[in-house]
């Protein structure tokens, strides 16, 4: 049974089309949700589910998808067609199933998010990040390659070498990867006499790290990206619990969601909503989820969503970039940052080759950052650095500068899926 809506016109609809199509899918949802989800039986008995909205439902945590895993597996195991790992909460990831069914929605999602990129059938797309492991990010990727029509280059976490044989024989028109792996895959290219800007690509499409801030300025990292490949540079958000993508279009200025495939909102500490524009924790309810359904999603995630019409056409609410999760919020003396800003710092510093953060605790309810990094052939004053990271972050974190092969070893592990820049080591 499939029980998720294909709805491409609803992206492009009115407000009121919107909210009257998202009510009706909202109900269904419920409905599944108290026929299907043990947790949700419970979480909804005493309620009047069928003349509630949305934020009359109660938010779900991480740490309660986490704990209470297997009530919230709504399918008979027969019908688990997929079973992946997000990070956990508990220090061991949490297992989400996901039905045929979802992994047809999840086809629908990406291939709704590279249309809006511009990918067409006559696309060819290299991924580079992986569809073993357990994990879901490649999976979802190459479901929707195929759903788009285009070809797949399935080259996973291959070496640069490996990657620029791929593309000097397939001239794949789109590459999928994390932003830093492709800067640097760039910058190894061009040292091989490969002249990217002239060549098949130009699209990026990039995961597991942002591209804009705040004000959705494009970052070093998005602006170094298209100079090097000559390629339009477009940021996506997912996670696994929702099966939703949140992808840029043409205009990267956000990422939009598929009102079809779900509701998103901003909420604050207390779960209470805030103003659109303004920052605060992602809450996503994904419709037509089988496996293991949601209702107001707590991802952790801080950003802000902007609701106004887009210059592609589409309706849509567009998501900001990541700013921090919420279990990361760093305090220094008074001063509360999030790692990403660190990030942003010195990705702006070309001659800081590798970083990672460190964050122990002080003893007097502070954070203390330790920043390790290498640098590249280009000559620098530590001090020099230090000053600059001071000016942008308004604390003096310490510094401890290693060789970029150490620095490697940690930020890129076997264990992880994505670089490890933040290591927290407070009590």
């Amino acid at each position: 049974m499939t029980v998720f809506t294909h709805n491409d016109k609803l992206e492009f609809a009115s407000a009121e089309e919107v909210g009257t199509m998202q009510d009706q899918l909202l109900k269904k949802h419920i409905q599944y949700c108290l026929e299907n989800s043990p947790f949700y039986k419970e979480r909804l008995a005493d309620r009047d589910c069928e003349n509630c909205s949305l934020k009359d439902l109660p938010l779900t945590t991480k740490m309660e998808v986490s704990i209470r895993n297997s009530e919230f597996v709504a399918v008979d195991s027969p019908e688990v067609a997929d079973i992946v790992f997000s990070s956990g909460t508990t220090g061991w990831p949490t297992r989400i199933m996901y039905s045929q069914g979802d992994l047809e929605r999840l086809a629908y999602n990406e291939e709704c998010a590279f249309k809006a990129c511009g990918l067409t059938a006559s696309d060819i797309v290299l991924l580079t990040c992986t569809m073993d492991r357990c994990f879901i990010a490649g999976l979802a990727y190459y479901l929707g390659v195929q759903a788009i029509g285009a070809a797949s280059i399935r080259n996973g976490h291959g070496t640069m070498e490996g990657h620029g044989e791929v593309i000097k024989h397939t001239n794949p028109t789109t590459v999928v990867g994390v932003p830093s792996f492709l800067r640097k895959l760039g910058y190894y290219l061009n040292e091989q006499g490969i002249d990217l800007p002239s060549a098949s690509i130009d699209k990026l499409v990039c995961i597991g790290e942002p591209l804009r801030d705040a004000e959705m300025q494009s970052l070093p990292v998005a602006v170094d990206l298209e100079k090097i490949w000559g390629a339009k540079a477009f940021s996506t958000y997912a996670s696994s619990e929702t099966v939703t993508t949140f992808c840029e279009c043409a205009e990267q200025a956000g990422g939009h969601l598929h009102p079809a495939l779900g509701a998103v909102e901003i909420v604050d500490e207390e779960g209470q909503p805030i103003p659109d524009g303004q920052p605060g924790e992602v809450v996503v309810t994904p419709f037509g989820v089988e496996g293991m359904p949601l209702l107001r999603f707590r991802t952790g995630d801080i950003s802000f969503v902007n609701r106004a019409p887009c210059g592609c056409g589409r309706t849509s609410p567009r998501l900001g970039p990541i700013i921090g999760r919420k279990k990361q919020l760093l305090k220094v003396r008074g001063t509360s940052l999030y790692p990403q800003a660190v990030f942003s710092a010195l990705d702006e510093m070309h001659e800081v080759s590798e970083y990672y953060l460190e964050v122990h605790s002080d003893g007097d309810l502070s954070d203390r950052l330790v920043v390790h990094l290498s640098f590249s052939s280009q000559p620098v004053e530590v001090d020099v650095v230090l000053r600059r990271l001071q000016a942008r972050l308004r604390v003096k974190p310490e510094l401890i500068v290693e060789p970029e092969a150490d620095i490697r070893r940690v930020v890129f592990t076997p264990q992880s899926r994505k670089p490890v820049r933040f290591i927290d080591l407070r009590s």
